[in-house]
């Protein structure tokens, strides 16, 4: 799915350049569960945004598909963020104001599809995460651990090939933390969904398939567990 081409990310910081990505390269399959996992500061986070096109690259190359995505415009990027990449952050990201069911079919409505369609979608989603009884439940109604849940099916709701999770469970405890990465492990062997998820917890590796270990900006190491 992924061919990652010696990818760098400078930053500048007042006048000091910051080099956050440091000449990296590797693949990710398609229906993989991987991890990319380093302490913080590590780069992991900018890297899985560069892989989830939410910034762009200061050199190198991202193919998705077979499709070089670092050099498209910005519309065109749009679009398949849109169309065929999920997204699931550290903060959940709901909107107060929405529902579980707003929240989670709110990325349908803008591909314009028909309502019935991405709503009927929305509850199927909530059922398939566990929380077909929180459908009518506001963010403030919800646990962190079930807000989280609701975020990875609005994640879901536009059939993405990849869903990107940035610390799914840093703001979580034990329980919730094991309920949302079981979740993601029943997407990825069910759905057949790729997942790429960052954490910097030792005791996620064993819910990937795959470890990406990064270090000062590099890949240091890659950790295959076959049993996954």
């Amino acid at each position: 799915m992924f061919d990652i081409r010696n990818l760098s990310k400078v930053y500048i910081m007042g006048d000091v350049p910051v080099k956050a990505l440091d000449d990296v390269s590797f693949t990710i399959d398609t229906g993989d569960m991987a991890c990319i996992m380093g302490k913080s500061g590590s780069g992991k986070s900018t890297l899985l945004r560069q892989l989830g096109l939410l910034d762009q690259p200061t050199s190198g190359e991202i193919y998705l598909d077979g499709q070089e995505v670092t050099k498209l415009a910005e519309t065109a990027r749009a679009t398949l963020r849109l169309q065929h990449l999920g997204y699931v952050f550290q903060e959940y990201a709901l909107l107060a104001e929405l529902t579980a069911h707003e929240n989670v079919y709110l990325p349908g409505m803008m591909l314009g599809g028909k309502d019935t369609d991405y709503k009927r979608k929305g509850k199927e989603l909530l059922d398939l995460v566990g929380l077909g009884q929180r459908i009518h439940h506001y963010p403030r109604e919800l646990s962190g651990g079930e807000q989280q849940r609701v975020a990875i099916a609005r994640a879901l709701i536009n059939s993405p090939r990849v869903i990107f999770a940035d610390e799914p469970c840093a703001n979580l405890d034990t329980i919730s933390s094991k309920r949302v990465m079981e979740t993601l492990v029943s997407l990825n062997r069910d759905v057949k969904v790729t997942v790429l998820f960052v954490s910097h917890d030792p005791d996620d590796k064993k819910y990937a398939r795959n470890v990406l270990i990064m270090s000062d900006g590099k890949i240091v190491d890659r950790v295959s567990n076959p049993n996954v």
